[in-house]
């Protein structure tokens, strides 16, 4: 048999090259795709809104008479001790009272002192209410650390402890102010009597708080009833927020909450203690009518770690309203649907591979995922339409 000549040999493997070339040009070229593992970890579902601070208490301290008031040295933000002199008014000169109009001095007297026996007993009340929270938190604590409940208990009990307290400050400072009513409607009747003296009205604070507002500053005539100064104490800030209704509905008592965003560079525990019954309408940026709903929010961080917040103040709130360490979950840019089917593309040997999953909850960025998907498989991200089952890709 005649062997091929060189010649031939050197046509054949160029023949074979070029073919070679041919199907190699052919084949489909990578696409350049993202990706991510999915992976098991923790997971939560939450409901993120804007909130602001608030004082739950109060007070505006206005002239108790018409007369002439002097010069108020409070600026907003001076501290003030319960009794501290706050401003003085020089009585003006009155015509002496009528019996209807006495009577009716006499009355209003009558109901400021009907008003403080009334916040005494809810003192008495919230102070029953915070010893028994504290005698639960201590046998909660002892119990928590024999094992015989979950750390979880402790952070109600502790919760539950600090929303007493704040009731019972609450239910003290009501009774300042019905001492300082009281004591206004005493100045009232003596100052608009026939015989009532000239002598100048000491109006001390009726709370130990710090001023919030100054409406008047300057000395001049003021008119009985126009507020001067506004007072609040600052230790008893919680955080409002106004939430969509559906979320409202998702969310109950003793929920936690992180406050974020509000200035510091840690994130503050809190607690919701109410959600309120009845919803109000806002209009949106967009013009789109909404149904709303205020969620009010105990702190449960101490004092020192929140101080320099103060009334009125934008925070951020993320209520949790559910949470796992051990969630199978993915970026959500990698689900698509189809119909009534998710599905996505899971990378396997440089190849796109359609897999229909069963996604579950949903928090921002990332989908749990309940079936159909493992730990540690590559999932492409952002399926464009060039995308198909099989396809040829490289992940960056």
């Amino acid at each position: 048999m005649k062997r091929p000549s060189k010649k031939s040999l050197l046509w054949v493997g160029a023949g074979l090259s070029l073919l070679v070339l041919i199907l190699i040009g052919m084949r489909d070229t990578p696409k350049l795709v993202d990706s991510a593992l999915a992976e098991r970890g923790y997971f939560q579902l939450v409901v993120e809104e804007e909130g602001r601070t608030r004082l739950p208490d109060r007070y505006q301290v206005s002239a108790p008479v018409a007369g002439y008031l002097g010069r108020v040295m409070l600026e907003p933000g001076d501290e003030v001790a319960q009794g501290d002199l706050l401003f003085t008014v020089n009585p003006a000169q009155v015509a002496p009272l009528d019996a209807r109009t006495r009577a009716q001095a006499e009355a209003q007297l009558a109901r400021a002192e009907a008003a403080l026996l009334a916040a005494h007993t809810q003192v008495e009340a919230e102070s029953a209410r915070t010893e028994l929270a504290e005698t639960e938190l201590q046998r909660v604590q002892k119990l928590v650390s024999e094992g015989h409940l979950p750390a979880e208990n402790l952070d109600r009990s502790r919760a539950e402890f600090r929303r007493a307290n704040a009731a019972l400050q609450s239910a003290r400072f009501a009774v300042d102010i019905a001492r300082h009513e009281r004591d206004n409607a005493r100045a009232l009747l003596h100052y608009t009597t026939s015989d009532s003296k000239t002598n100048p009205v000491e109006i001390r604070s009726p709370i130990k708080g710090s001023v919030l507002a100054r409406h008047r500053q300057s000395e001049g005539n003021v008119q009985a009833g126009e507020p001067i100064l506004t007072l609040g104490d600052l230790n008893t800030l919680e955080v409002e927020v106004d939430v969509l209704s559906p979320d409202a509905v998702r969310l109950s008592p003793g929920m936690r909450v992180e406050l974020e965003r509000w200035g510091g560079e840690q994130t503050l525990p809190g607690r919701v203690r109410r959600i309120e019954p009845a919803g109000f309408t806002r209009y949106s940026a967009l013009g789109v009518e909404e149904q709303r709903v205020w969620v009010i929010v105990d702190l449960d961080a101490e004092r020192d770690q929140w101080r320099s917040l103060g009334d009125g103040y934008r925070v951020e709130a993320r209520f949790i309203v559910w949470e796992d360490d051990n969630v199978l979950q993915v970026p959500a840019s990698a689900l698509f649907r189809e119909e009534d089917v998710w599905a996505l593309y899971v990378i396997n040997n440089n190849r796109a591979q359609r897999r229909e999953v069963t996604p579950g909850r949903r928090s921002g960025l990332r989908v749990e995922i309940l079936a159909d998907l493992e730990s540690g498989e590559r999932v492409l991200l952002h399926p464009g339409q060039d995308i198909r089952d099989g396809s040829r890709v490289q992940w960056r």
